[in-house]
């Protein structure tokens, strides 16, 4: 199965948290819906014309040139969708996510090498990808010294058998794949956003900064994501102990091993009210996955208006992965990123995975235009409105 690999080199020193909060704690301008004036639990993100991708030091290939993007008005899940909003998607709907499901043989292979003999049945068990770590410094070539499927693996299992997320409400929702958040998505009303969207979100106001709050990592020593550096007393990707993950796949952090998600809202929010749009869990949005498209779209003459991505997927990055495979965006980085690996904890970073895949660190949030806000308002104008809240299904 396709990985989300990320790769990066240490940042710079330099610049600072970009706003003052305002009493409350919230940036200024930030607008937030009610349920009436606005969908709950979603910010309004105003659109406009940014400098989307990074020309930086630290930017990879893929998230090069720097172009010019213009993006409408819209609204934005203050937090990636919770396992509380998860749950209830589950209960009202019966849905079974593709990690609880045994892999389709048609949608996996085209992640294999042509001619790749299919597996028996007793190997196409549910599960999900899982991080597991390593006893001791590895070379950083080779992930799949830290990763390894774990049948059982899944939203309610995300370390798979002997792992819960009892007491986690508020973390991100991980082990969901594109599939499974298009599916919350139809049920919420909402839809994916796209990468221009959600980048233009991430930076919220800031013009081309190294990081959603700014240039400087640790402002005035002060953690601004849940990422591994500044949560980990270990390089990446050492944990210890290390435990069997047949046994138990998931290190308790209080045994030295990984953190983990963080309830969201943990860390201050970006110029838009935005929380945690780089670390804790990785993103799905919309878009197919093409490793050149930003060189693609530097061409144009004008800003590119609401960019829905390419048609189809190209990345030849992964040894062993056709580079025409099924992939969607992935955006923000998580609770593994750090400055030695992966340094995707950046707006700009980017990178491609398999739609069916799921992974102990991946989840999404969702977005909504004004247009389908007004269709749901009129639909049921007495009743405020969060997820599944909607009398008829998603036009879109």
């Amino acid at each position: 199965m396709a990985l989300l690999v990320c790769a990066g080199i240490v940042a710079g020193a330099g610049g600072s948290w970009w706003y003052a909060q305002s009493r409350d704690g919230k940036a200024p301008g930030v607008v937030e819906g009610d349920g009436k004036n606005g969908p709950l639990g979603m910010v309004r993100v105003p659109g406009g014309e940014f400098l989307m991708g990074s020309d930086s030091k630290m930017a990879q290939a893929n998230e090069k040139p720097a172009h010019k993007v213009r993006v409408h008005a819209f609204w934005m899940d203050k937090h990636h969708v919770t396992n509380a909003e998860f749950r209830k998607f589950v209960e009202a709907t019966g849905y079974v996510t593709t990690a609880e499901r045994a892999p389709d043989w048609e949608t996996l292979k085209v992640q294999l090498p042509p001619g790749t003999p299919r597996p028996p049945d007793s190997a196409m068990v549910a599960g999900g990808m899982v991080f597991v770590g390593t006893p001791r410094p590895v070379p950083l070539q080779d992930y799949s010294r830290w990763w390894r499927y774990v049948p059982g693996a899944d939203w309610r299992h995300p370390g798979g058998p002997g792992t819960s997320i009892e007491g986690k409400d508020d973390h991100p929702v991980v082990q969901v794949s594109y599939e499974d958040a298009q599916a919350y998505a139809k049920w919420a009303g909402k839809r994916l956003p796209t990468e221009a969207e959600w980048e233009f979100a991430a930076r919220g106001g800031l013009e081309q900064a190294t990081y959603a709050w700014g240039d400087q990592f640790a402002p005035a020593g002060k953690q601004m994501a849940n990422v591994w550096q500044g949560q980990q007393n270990q390089p990446f990707p050492v944990v210890s102990p290390v435990v069997s993950p047949v046994v138990s796949p998931v290190v308790s952090p209080k045994a030295g091993g990984a953190l983990g998600t963080s309830p969201v809202g943990t860390f201050p929010p970006n110029g838009y009210g935005l929380s945690d749009m780089t670390g804790n869990a990785w993103q799905w949005v919309a878009d197919w996955y093409r490793a050149d498209q930003f060189r693609r779209e530097a061409g144009k003459a004008q800003p590119i208006e609401n960019p829905a991505g390419p048609l189809a997927s190209w990345d030849p990055s992964e040894p062993g992965v056709p580079v025409n495979a099924p992939k969607r965006v992935t955006r923000g980085g998580s609770f593994l990123c750090n400055e030695d690996y992966c340094l995707s904890y950046r707006p700009s970073a980017r990178r491609g995975t398999d739609p069916f895949n799921s992974m102990s660190h991946l989840g999404f949030r969702l977005a909504m235009d004004d247009s389908r806000w007004a269709e749901m308002r009129r639909n049921a104008p007495h009743m405020p409105l969060a997820m599944g809240g909607q009398p008829k299904p998603a036009s879109r």
